[in-house]
């Protein structure tokens, strides 16, 4: 017997096929990271840092005391013969009944003392700011004698050069230079200027950036 004809209207209820789905896209292949090129157990090695900002302006601050310095041992220097006989009168007025040349050598002794004064300290600040620069321990303290030595001086100034058209410009000259190398010596005082004295070397990893850890070290004034 012959099977029987297909009905149409079963093929037209038969629900339609869904379309296949794209394909997914295929996933991107990724590089894969570069290895480390520093060790963690690298030696340390020195490197040179800038200092911090405070440091840099108190070496700014201590070339400026130091040129005030100099500028007050060369005028000091030049004023001599002007400044004499001023000195002659104020210690005659001091000690009366001596001689003339007695006051003129006493007059004498009071100004090269004053003159080698100044350039003592203007010589030992000078050593001082390399070792400071060099973050030797114990710089500071130093400093802050001769800064101490400079306000005795300044005082010694005021009291003997008193008169005379060159007595205000000397004590002005001075007067700058102590009040510049103590604002000097206060910012170098902040906590990021002991700290950068207290590392004394700059210290990173071998293979590491600027930025990499350093090794501390003991606080030194």
């Amino acid at each position: 017997a012959e099977a029987p004809p297909p009905d149409p209207r079963s093929r037209q209820a038969r629900p339609a096929r869904p379309p296949a789905p794209p394909p997914a896209p295929r996933a991107r292949r990724e590089a894969p990271e570069r290895p480390p090129t520093a060790s963690v157990n690298a030696a340390p090695v020195l490197t040179k840092l800038p200092p911090p900002f405070w440091i840099r302006l108190s070496q700014f601050l201590w070339v400026l005391s130091l040129l005030a310095g100099a500028i007050a041992v060369v005028y000091l220097f030049v004023i001599r013969e002007d400044q004499m006989p001023l000195l002659v009168d104020i210690v005659k007025g001091v000690a009366e009944g001596r001689s003339e040349e007695t006051y003129t050598a006493a007059a004498d002794i009071l100004y090269w003392s004053i003159f080698g004064i100044a350039l003592t300290l203007l010589l030992l600040q000078i050593v001082l700011l390399v070792s400071f620069s060099n973050r030797k321990p114990g710089a500071r303290w130093w400093q802050l004698a001769t800064v101490i030595g400079q306000i005795l001086l300044f005082l010694l100034a005021a009291e003997f050069f008193t008169t005379g058209e060159h007595g205000p410009v000397l004590r002005q000259v001075l007067f700058a230079q102590w009040a510049l190398a103590l604002l000097a010596l206060l910012f170098s005082s902040f906590y990021s200027g002991l700290k950068w004295t207290a590392r004394k070397h700059d210290i990173r990893r071998a293979g590491a950036g600027a930025g990499a850890a350093r090794i501390p070290a003991r606080r030194h004034l």
